[in-house]
């Protein structure tokens, strides 16, 4: 079978769709332009199937590389070996682990108990034992022959252990029983787990004496990291029961040919020893691992989802925003920035303990609300938030007008700060101050901000060091990379860490665009682009359509309609009677009634593109410069001051989704600490994954189910709203 045709069958797509897609991703195009601009050749694949595609094709391109070497070893060390049934089954083999089963008795080892029994010279005899054709005195007779002191084969009991060492050693190479074996334990097999240390107050207590079958833990990732991390940190010892007697009994059906004869002891001890001594710990070594997999999988998925609905979230805009970013002795940080993110002012107030500076900084914060007229506050949701909010929401009442505040949370915060990132930006600014640069700036656009933290320290992930990192990095970049060019980025004022996700911009060619825009002034075209060092016109179609430039005479540079589309563009507005300037003025409002009027496939005929990429051009013309994010709700505003001591049961509140994992969501109810619904709280239905329901920024409504002020816990529910 080709890729294609093996990628289509497991990603459920045709087998033109994957084909056509390799062929682009061979030919150098990034996920986001395909998914984008070239939905024709896929079918109009999303970019959640294409990466998946691409994943495939990597996985079975490395796994065609392996069949390759492993017969090529085969037959340079052993060539009588290498059948037409062994070839064929090498070459059919689905999985990496498949060929690693098939290759496993052709590999060279290190010097076993069965390689030694080889070089004594007893592989004849265990032949003679497995043909199982002898009596006893045949067998006897046979067996005195390999009677050789200089070889430490001194009697005759000496002979038959290094005859069944040899047995055992070939049946756990056997394939066939390695793969049965690990398909028992994955059907039928049950993790136990029992407390090495125990602690009441621990939070591995819930797994002190835990069974539960390999098959449901599959489905339960969270607790599969917590079980890794407890046996990690000695708090727990975990074991796996199998039914280990089937698995003996089908080596025996398979190896015991003939019941009763001479050879038959011997080879049932050799399976015994064999199964207790060479497959048993492997089979469980590799089903735990399968188990940290899978749970690292799901778990990465939810990362990554929860990454994208965070970096989605609406943006705050045109708003002068002023941050507050709490803290005890280092005092609260403030900074004022501008409608278009410039940091106008920034400085430190003691308004909470030890200091107390609460009158001093309450005018130093009524003084820049009106000196720069602030529209809006984000409060730090960290250490000193909640004194803090007290402290904010009295001032609030003595503005000169009408201000909200918002909580805004700040994992993250401290790491941009410090980071390469934060000094490249800020040289002049404290590291404290550039936290609330930060906090202001991903109220107003939470993606161009949280784009320069690395994503696993935003918070909205569960157990992410127990997992497979190169593979998480991996993930959550293709992610951002989804989420940054799905909304687009300004030419003239996105940061070079922003534009470094644009399809086909590396870090260099992000560098070299801000250098460019420094020392030529702002971009007026698209085709400027072509001028800036090392951006060759691969990466320009790459790029181009994600880049906007508002202030381009040529409307189409501020849509998503890439250049190479602009002339079929400006045909569709003329066969539909409408002009460039009508787009410009926004007065179109007719221009899908003619569209649909004249009928859509024959205008993509008339024009020569697909009927995928003239929708989209239709999109970006009625609503040039568009922000998907914009139809999303505004972040929750308030005026009030809460705590956790002011919640009633039965009281029901809303809140923003703050993390969602595989056992239920977290909620930010306006009291500096998350409830948690559940997940059998989420809906009145069954729900299997909170995922299927909730989103990191939805805005909810919730009940409180129950409050423990003093661990700081509470239980909410969505049942019955």
């Amino acid at each position: 079978m080709t890729y294609a045709q093996i990628i289509s069958k497991e990603l459920g797509v045709q087998e033109w769709q994957v084909a056509n897609t390799i062929e682009l991703i061979e030919s150098g195009c990034t996920i986001p332009f395909i998914a984008r601009y070239r939905k024709e050749n896929t079918g109009e694949l999303d970019d959640i199937n294409l990466r998946k595609l691409s994943e495939m094709y990597i996985y079975q391109k490395s796994l065609k590389e392996r069949k390759d070497q492993v017969i090529r070893l085969i037959i340079e060390n052993k060539p009588d070996s290498m059948t037409d049934v062994l070839k064929a089954s090498i070459e059919n083999a689905l999985t990496l682990t498949e060929v690693e089963d098939l290759y496993r008795p052709f590999k060279v080892k290190r010097r076993t108990r069965g390689t030694i029994a080889r070089e004594k010279g007893l592989a004849p005899l265990a032949e003679f034992l497995l043909a199982q054709k002898s009596s006893a005195d045949e067998l006897e007779a046979f067996a005195q022959s390999f009677i050789l002191p200089e070889k430490n084969v001194n009697n005759i009991e000496d002979a038959f252990a290094g005859a069944m060492d040899i047995i055992a050693e070939d049946i756990s190479d056997d394939a066939e029983i390695r793969k049965f074996a690990r398909e028992l334990y994955l059907s039928k097999a049950v993790l136990d787990t029992q407390a090495s240390k125990p602690d009441i107050d621990s939070v591995y207590r819930n797994y002190y004496k835990f069974q539960n079958t390999v098959a449901v833990l599959e489905k339960s990732s969270h607790r599969i990291l917590a079980i890794n991390r407890g046996e990690k940190d000695e708090f727990l010892s975990v074991s796996l029961i199998a039914p280990q007697d089937d698995i003996i009994l089908a080596i025996k059906r398979k190896y015991l040919a003939v019941r009763n004869t001479a050879s038959t002891d011997f080879i049932s001890r050799a399976i015994e020893d064999c199964w207790k001594r060479l497959i048993k710990d492997s089979i469980e070594r590799e089903i735990r691992a399968h188990l940290t997999e899978k749970a690292g999988d799901d778990a990465i998925k939810i990362f990554s989802a929860n990454l994208a609905s965070l970096l989605m979230i609406a943006p705050v805009k045109g708003k002068i925003v002023l941050a507050l970013d709490p803290g005890f002795r280092n005092g609260c940080k403030i900074s004022v920035v501008d409608a278009t993110s410039n940091v106008l002012e920034t400085g430190v107030i003691y308004p909470v303990p030890p200091n107390n500076q609460v009158q001093k900084s309450e005018k130093a914060l009524l003084d820049l609300f009106k000196k720069y007229e602030v529209d809006l506050v984000a409060l730090g949701n960290g250490t000193a938030s909640a004194e803090t909010e007290v402290f904010l929401v009295n001032a609030l009442a003595k503005a000169h007008k009408k201000i909200s505040f918002t909580i805004v949370n700040e994992a993250g915060a401290s790491v941009y700060s410090a980071s390469e990132e934060g000094s490249r930006e800020f040289p002049d600014f404290d590291v404290n101050v550039r936290s609330a640069v930060s906090l202001a700036r991903r109220l107003q656009d939470p993606l161009a901000e949280l784009v320069k933290i690395d994503p696993k320290a935003i918070g909205v992930g569960q157990y992410q060091h127990d997992m497979n990192q190169k593979n998480l990095d991996s993930s959550l970049t293709g992610v951002v990379e989804t989420c940054v060019n799905s909304v687009g980025v300004e030419l003239n004022t996105s940061s070079s860490a922003l534009l470094k996700f644009i399809s086909g911009i590396t870090r260099t060619i992000a560098d070299n665009i801000v250098q460019y825009r420094s020392d030529n002034g702002n971009f007026t075209s698209r085709a400027q682009l072509k001028k800036v060092a090392k951006l060759g016109p691969k990466c320009f179609e790459q790029c181009a359509g994600f880049l906007r430039i508002s202030e381009s005479k040529n409307i189409l540079d501020n849509t998503g309609v890439h250049p190479e589309s602009y002339a079929a563009a400006l045909k569709l507005l003329e066969l539909t009677g409408y002009t460039i300037k009508d787009v410009l003025a926004h007065n179109l409002k007719d221009l899908i009634p003619s569209i649909d009027k004249l009928g859509r496939s024959k205008i993509a005929e008339e024009i020569g593109i697909g009927l995928p990429t003239l929708n989209d051009i239709i999109k970006e013309l009625v609503k040039p410069g568009r922000d998907p994010r914009d139809e999303l709700p505004q972040p929750i505003l308030r005026n009030e001051s809460m705590s956790i001591e002011n919640l009633i049961a039965g009281t029901v509140m809303e809140g923003t989704v703050r993390n969602v994992t595989s056992f239920g969501a977290f909620v930010d109810i306006g009291v500096h600490q998350d409830g948690l619904v559940h997940i059998s709280q989420i809906s009145d239905s069954f729900v299997s994954n909170p995922l299927d329901v909730l989103s990191v920024g939805d805005i909810i409504k919730v009940k409180i189910l129950e409050v423990d002020v003093a661990k700081k816990r509470i239980s909410l529910s969505r049942k019955g709203l």
